[in-house]
């Protein structure tokens, strides 16, 4: 494991010029032939926002003010990094198959892919991230001290889905029903990860730390911590813990798909 977490450092070291030049191709080709252009990425993500809005709000009659915040600015906090972690749940899985042309026709290193392909992305969740202060703001709600912390929630983000694309990506460039499994669970991830509700109002105590153990849970639930609840990352120690524990599961599956599969990806692809 040693020896391959050292290779894949290595060639992010020989590649990082490419790395960011390929993550601006890979957003440029995302949003090229489109009138609208970049404008999709804050439409798609409005859209989105005002059908939930509307469901729970109007429909359901549930969007009642939540800790002095209006309903649809907490729907908002949430709803923030995951734009970012829906794209890398199956967009990660298929990184790998996506660009297979990197791994076939060039000797292009296997790990380069997940890691520019999530910069790509992080580079939009940067402009949601800044609409949404202006929108807290217009609301009356200004930026404040516990702001400070949501660069280390992009950070957990980052690092687990680039970790997650590698590992998922390779085991989708071998078989395609991993690919259709993720799929099949990014509905299930979305409902069971506290999008639209508050895990910590959960009755059952073992389900609210079970929940914990899935990323997604929490790094929405800490950027609503820094947006609304006003609390700081270390007043939560079970969801780090929790978090640390996953990340270090999906690292240790991600070197060990790199040395397992690596070699034997350009084949199959």
């Amino acid at each position: 494991m040693g020896e391959t977490l050292k290779l894949i450092i290595a060639e992010h070291k020989s590649y990082r010029p490419q790395i960011f030049m390929l993550a601006k191709s890979d957003l440029v080709k995302t949003y090229r032939g489109a009138a609208l252009g970049w404008a999709w990425a804050v439409i798609k993500p409005t859209i989105t926002l005002f059908v939930f809005w509307f469901a729970f709000s109007i429909g359901l009659r549930h969007g009642k003010p939540i800790a002095g915040y209006p309903f649809f600015l907490w729907l908002v906090a949430g709803f923030l990094p995951w734009f970012y972690m829906q794209e890398l749940i199956t967009g990660g899985a298929r990184c790998i198959r996506k660009y297979k042309h990197l791994v076939t026709k060039m000797k292009f290193p296997i790990s380069i892919i997940p890691t520019y392909v999530n910069i790509s992305h992080i580079y939009v969740h940067f402009a949601l991230l800044a609409v949404t202060i202006a929108l807290f703001a217009l609301f009356g709600h200004y930026p404040d001290i516990y702001l400070l912390q949501i660069p280390f929630y992009m950070l957990m983000m980052f690092m687990f889905f680039t970790v997650w694309s590698l590992f998922g990506g390779m085991l989708s460039a071998i078989s395609k029903d991993f690919q259709n499994l993720v799929n099949a669970m990014s509905s299930a991830i979305f409902w069971m990860s506290g999008i639209i509700y508050n895990v910590d109002d959960i009755e059952w105590q073992w389900l609210r730390v079970a929940l914990k153990f899935n990323p997604v849970t929490v790094i929405a639930s800490g950027y609503r911590r820094a947006f609304i609840y006003k609390k700081w990352f270390w007043q939560d120690k079970v969801s780090l813990v929790c978090f640390l524990i996953t990340f270090t599961l999906f690292v240790l599956g991600a070197l060990w798909a790199y040395r397992k599969l690596r070699k034997e990806i350009p084949d199959v692809l």
